[in-house]
């Protein structure tokens, strides 16, 4: 299941070497499941901290093999909608996103 309409990207190295700009990603596992959808005010450096610390040790995210972003002027706006949206088809909010404390509408 793809949420976004960026096309799904290998997570490897280069990953981290996307614009500077804010956004919204999301994380999947070698099946394709979601297991996180994330927001940050600089793509490049939350990518390029992920690979550098192997995503600061969260065994969660440690499971990601594929990717999606996309740049957003109100990325914690459109990761609560997705978020929400995900929760609507699933029943559930994703897997690593459930460690974190998430308000939805």
């Amino acid at each position: 299941m793809e949420l976004l309409e960026d096309k799904m990207r290998v997570w490897t190295d280069s990953s981290q070497y996307v614009k500077a700009n804010p956004g919204v990603y999301v994380l999947y596992n070698r099946k394709r499941d979601v297991i996180f959808i994330g927001e940050t005010d600089s793509l490049e450096a939350e990518f390029a901290k992920y690979v550098d610390t192997e995503f600061e040790g969260d065994e969660c995210k440690q499971k990601t093999s594929f990717y999606q972003r996309v740049f957003s002027e109100n990325p914690k706006e459109m990761q609560l909608q997705l978020i929400e949206d995900f929760k609507n088809e699933t029943g559930n909010i994703p897997v690593c996103n459930a460690e974190i404390k998430v308000e939805t509408h």
